[in-house]
């Protein structure tokens, strides 16, 4: 009897364990899907925006080729959630992936086909190709994480999304500064052509290896159940779109121009400068299960998400009093400046990440991670155009006061998200 017990035991470790490996393949391959297509995310905006600058596009202008980016990443935020459900995660992933090479290739042309709408219209597909593949990586996370109940799944569910958006963001790190090279090697046509290329591949391999039933519902989705009914994810979206407008309100159209027109950097070094910013912004939140963890056991809640929020408001402000006041070097200032928001903002928004996915029910997980990027591209929408208007109009140091408002916002609203959520054994 023991001897057939023990191998009862043996059989459900061995079938155990090579459920993991599956799982983490598949995790694999979902990370490294987003990494290819945030690689030639990162380079596509940052070679638009330098190259129309170098055109002679006013700040307003370029924000404008951005609008369609934006405006369709809210939509198919809110579509792709259900679609998601509907059809697998894999699929959506893959056209994500296929539509981001179609958008490359639109711009692959003579630098006479680049009239303001046709850019526009490419902006609007790369943008529809960049929620379809985070959606669907994210979603993805809350299924092969097996969070299930439990403090443990919780722990593991928190360091599995902090390492995905960390890697992510700093590929896209990368990615800003390959924009700013390849414009300076190959000219812009060729760089897109280049990207296509790369990105082509990552699509075949994403065709034959992901898993092909990934996160479609038990229960088919309707499409009313686009929007949420869940409080907390709400106004957990409600602060999450004041947390990336408050980025972008600044850090989109205004500092980039700023640095080239104003501070007189070459295009290679703007491009290395915010390259070299979202790396670490990345880092900062591969690695924000320790820093949150101010105590053995924790695993933060809307407490946190609201304490977080208020230590970032305050820097823009500082930033924006300091150039007013002539405290330092205009540079310094902004470099100093931007290290620090960028490190508080990246822990801001990895507990975003986490509790978005922790919130989010299983069955359909997509339907509430959509709804939440969906307010994630309204923020960045928001802030895109009033990057490029306020900093026409007023200048920086007006785009730093609205971004310190925003944040404020943000932590109001986080006041009445979820708290006293259960503790684990161990971050880390």
């Amino acid at each position: 009897m023991s001897d057939s017990s023990n191998r009862i035991d043996s059989a459900e470790t061995r079938d155990t364990e090579a459920l993991d490996k599956r799982l983490l393949r598949q995790y694999l391959l979902v990370t490294g899907n987003y990494w290819g297509f945030t690689l030639t995310d990162g380079a596509l905006r940052m070679l638009v925006v330098l190259h129309f600058h170098q055109l002679g596009y006013s700040p307003l202008a370029i924000a404008m080729l951005f609008l369609f980016y934006e405006f369709f990443g809210v939509v198919t935020n809110l579509v792709g959630g259900w679609l998601g459900a509907r059809i697998g995660l894999n699929r959506t992933m893959n056209i994500g992936l296929a539509l981001q090479v179609v958008a490359l290739l639109m711009l692959a042309v003579p630098s006479d086909w680049l009239s303001v709408a046709y850019v526009m219209a490419a902006q609007a597909l790369s943008g529809i190709a960049k929620d379809l593949n985070k959606m669907s990586a994210k979603s993805s996370i809350k299924l092969l994480a097996g969070s299930g109940e439990g403090s443990g799944g919780d722990s593991r569910l928190y360091r599995w999304v902090a390492l995905l958006t960390g890697s992510k963001n700093t590929l896209k790190g990368v990615g800003f500064f390959l924009g700013g090279a390849l414009l300076a090697w190959l000219g812009f046509q060729s760089a897109m052509l280049a990207m296509a290329s790369v990105l082509a591949l990552v699509l075949l391999g994403s065709l034959i290896l992901l898993k092909r039933d990934l996160g479609k519902a038990k229960n088919k989705a309707k499409f009313s159940d686009i929007f949420s009914k869940s409080p907390a994810v709400n106004n957990l979206s409600a602060a999450r779109l004041f947390l990336f407008g408050a980025r972008d309100v600044w850090f989109v159209v205004a500092l980039p121009v700023f640095l080239a027109a104003q501070l007189g950097w070459e295009h290679t070094r703007v491009g290395a400068f915010l390259a070299l910013w979202v790396i670490g912004y990345g880092v900062v939140q591969a690695f924000a299960p320790r820093l949150t963890g101010r105590r053995r056991g924790h695993v933060p809640d809307g407490r946190d998400a609201c304490v977080w929020a208020l230590a970032l408001a305050a820097l823009p402000a500082l930033i924006a009093v300091g150039l007013g006041a002539d405290w330092l070097d205009i540079s310094t200032l902004l470099v100093v400046g931007l290290l620090l928001f960028g490190l508080l903002f990246a822990v801001n928004s990895s507990l975003h990440s986490f509790l978005i996915v922790s919130y989010a029910d299983e069955d359909g997980v997509s339907l509430d991670v959509g709804f939440y990027y969906m307010a994630n591209a309204m923020g960045r929408l928001l802030g895109t155009v009033l990057s490029g208007w306020l900093f026409q109009a007023y200048g920086l140091e007006v785009c730093l006061w609205v971004s310190s408002g925003f944040v404020l916002l943000a932590a109001v609203i986080s006041l009445a998200l979820p708290k006293h959520r259960p503790s684990v054994a161990e971050i880390g």
